[in-house]
Order: structure tokens, then C-alpha cells, then sequence
């Protein structure tokens, strides 16, 4: 299914836990304000762990004014007029992770806790499958534990871990976990009957 086809169907209402709604659609040029706002939203100690400096206003342009989906496509959430949660799907456009897409997902501190990041992931899951890759991985430091638990919940399962691979904004170092998880199409699970 093309790209373009798969984006018709946004912007979209979903209703996660408590009945909290929220509005979904990719990232477009004009909320690049707002998409600065919600990255310095987030705890200066949970930003060391995001591997691009959000708070710079140039990085966030240029991820605003050069956006391409078939690469990068960010999904986001909103609610109370600005971005509550982001959820990207980075794919690799040709090469021998072609048929991998990487998901990397982050809620806004005060929306925590409704199950938005597993909607989000979720719904990016089914971008993925509809757009023919086999697999999905998802990178993570080990003392996100909470973050590979909801990835778990959605099946991915870890792949590997590497004591002190990578290094924070800070330059300490933490361990490297990546899971991952095979996308079964919509013509596979009818095969399972």
C-alpha cells in the first residue's frame, strides 16, 4: 500500500485508558514551535538519553521544514491545544536493514501513565506493516525499563544487550538494550485460522 494511502486516514481521534482522547497525525512544518515546546517539556535527565539536542530550535527546523515520511515519519498526539506525544518510524530506504523499521516513542511528563505511548507505537506498528517491512526493532538505555515494558506488552522481545555501549549527553555510560519484533501481515494472521 502506497504511503500517501496509508496518511489519508490522519488526522484521527484515539481513546486510550480512562477514556482520554487525543488527536493523531504526522508532523507537519507548522508545528515546529509547538514540537520544540513539547521536547523541552520533557525532564532535562530523560533528554540526555534522546540522541539529538531537542532543545536546539535548528534541529527541530530542520526536522520541521525537511520532513520526509518515507524515512522518518513522526506521529503525533495531541490534546489541550498542543503536542502531547511523539512516535516515529525511521526506515532505511535501501541496504540490508531495508526491510526494518526502528521506533522510537516519548509522552509529555503530564501524560504519562494512559497507555499514549502504546497506542502511538501501536499505530505506527500498523504503518509498518502496511507499508511491507517484516520487522520492527526499538532501541533503548537500560534504565528504561519502564519504556521496554511497553514495548514488550506490544511483543517485541530483546535481540541483545551491551554493558556500557553508549554514552548520554553527558558522556556517561549505560548500557545498550535493542528488542525487536516481526511484523506479521494482515495475510498472515488470516493464514492462522
Amino acid at each position: 500500500m502506497s504511503l500517501e494511502a496509508i496518511l489519508d486516514k490522519y488526522p484521527r481521534e484515539i481513546v486510550v485508558k480512562s477514556g482520554f482522547r487525543c488527536q493523531i497525525r504526522p508532523l507537519e512544518p507548522a508545528d515546529e514551535m509547538a514540537f520544540h515546546e513539547f521536547f523541552l517539556a520533557v525532564p532535562e535527565r530523560e533528554r540526555m538519553f534522546i540522541k539529538h539536542r531537542v532543545t536546539d530550535p535548528e534541529i527541530i527546523h530542520d526536522w520541521c521544514q525537511n520532513i520526509d515520511y518515507g524515512r522518518n515519519l513522526p506521529l503525533l498526539a495531541f490534546a489541550d491545544g498542543k503536542i502531547i506525544g511523539d512516535a516515529t518510524l525511521h526506515q532505511q530506504l535501501g541496504g540490508w536493514k531495508r526491510h526494518i523499521g526502528r521506533v522510537s516513542v516519548l509522552v509529555h511528563p503530564q501524560y504519562r501513565g494512559r497507555g499514549l505511548a502504546r497506542a502511538l507505537v501501536a499505530e505506527l506498528l500498523d504503518i509498518a506493516r502496511m507499508s511491507g517491512l517484516e520487522r520492527a526493532e526499538a532501541e533503548f538505555i537500560g534504565e528504561q525499563q519502564q519504556a521496554m515494558k511497553v514495548f514488550g506488552l506490544l511483543g517485541f522481545t530483546p535481540l541483545l544487550q551491551v554493558q556500557d555501549y553508549v554514552k548520554d549527553m553527558q558522556a556517561i555510560a549505560h548500557d545498550y538494550v535493542l528488542m525487536g519484533l516481526v511484523l506479521k501481515t494482515d495475510e498472515e494472521y488470516a493464514g492462522m485460522e
